[in-house]
């Protein structure tokens, strides 16, 4: 699902749906299987405009830091 996120919609923000649909997978699935546990490793965030991937999931994937995402201290994605 990260890799999803990073590679298809540029770490985000996306939508509920189009990351479900985007995964072939449920959006009940996603929201409660998925989400919490990658929200607890600090893996990614649930904002108003959608799941953002955090500084620690490109780190973890071994993946370049967006622009936005050098330059913040909690490696949110800010560049909105």
């Amino acid at each position: 699902m990260l890799t999803n996120i990073i590679d298809k919609f540029s770490g985000g923000p996306v939508g509920l749906e189009t990351l479900a649909a985007s995964l072939s997978e449920d959006s009940d699935t996603v929201m409660e299987v998925w989400e919490p546990y990658l929200m607890q490793l600090g893996f990614l965030e649930r904002t108003p405009r959608g799941r953002i991937t955090t500084r620690r999931a490109y780190e973890h994937l071994g993946r370049e830091l967006p622009g936005s995402l050098e330059d913040t201290d909690q490696g949110r994605f800010t560049g909105f």
